[in-house]
């Protein structure tokens, strides 16, 4: 394994020689996670609709509708932010000839990964359900069983894994910037990361002061106390 940074890469489908531009790759990760990826967890964590006593009526509305904007800015920030990411990997690989084998590189593999899962574990998280689901008859309360309405295992394990995994993958990509600034020092990116974080702590104790955080459940099925969620948790 080859630790040492290469200065130019030789292209095949160029027959060419070209310098290698780090910064490039610095660029594409810092912004895939301190820029994407926190603002899609500022959005689903801090912009949720205002809680009702059954829920969101999202009967006739679409994506962008400012009920569920939050979710679907959610979806395209870190699909784009996995995205990034993976090219960023590519770009690394391909000019490294592949694994370097050093702690920045064991750093940013684990993040790209558990980024990945993330999107895996969303895809697995189960039915929806409520008053104003899909296939759901708004008047009989029989039909609004889903995974997430119920609050069954397979969805209390995936909010577990999902919450969890994306703040420590987040932790990995940190290690990987800084680790990647101590073998490659680009100042743009320290002085952008050192802001973003700064950003990031003023924003999140900013909203949390002033109460933008919303319960999912209460925000997206209801506050009423006969909800299966709510139920449980009253009794707890």
């Amino acid at each position: 394994m080859n630790t040492q940074i290469p200065t130019e890469v030789y292209l095949t489908f160029l027959d060419r020689t070209i310098p290698a531009h780090w910064h490039y790759h610095a660029l594409l990760m810092s912004a895939a996670w301190f820029v994407l990826v926190p603002a899609g967890i500022i959005a689903v964590r801090f912009f949720k609709a205002a809680p009702r006593p059954f829920g969101l009526d999202k009967t006739g509305i679409g994506s962008f509708h400012p009920k569920l904007l939050c979710w679907t800015l959610h979806y395209i920030f870190l699909y784009l932010a996995i995205g990034l990411a993976l090219l960023g990997f590519v770009v690394a690989v391909v000019v490294s000839r592949g694994f370097s084998g050093s702690m920045h590189a064991l750093w940013g593999i684990a993040a790209t990964l558990l980024g990945c899962l993330q999107i895996i574990s969303a895809w697995n998280r189960g039915t929806h359900g409520g008053k104003y689901g899909a296939g759901a008859d708004p008047n009989d309360p029989k039909t609004w069983g889903g995974d997430h309405f119920d609050m069954t295992p397979r969805r209390r394990w995936f909010e577990a894994y999902h919450k969890t995994a994306g703040y420590f993958s987040l932790t990995l990509a940190l290690g990987a910037v800084a680790s990647g600034l101590m073998q490659y020092w680009v100042s743009s990116v320290a002085i952008g990361l050192g802001l973003a974080w700064l950003g990031l702590l003023v924003t999140f104790v900013t909203l949390e002061g002033k109460g933008f955080r919303r319960d999912t459940y209460h925000s997206v099925y209801g506050t009423h106390p006969d909800l299966p969620f709510n139920r449980r948790r009253e009794g707890q």
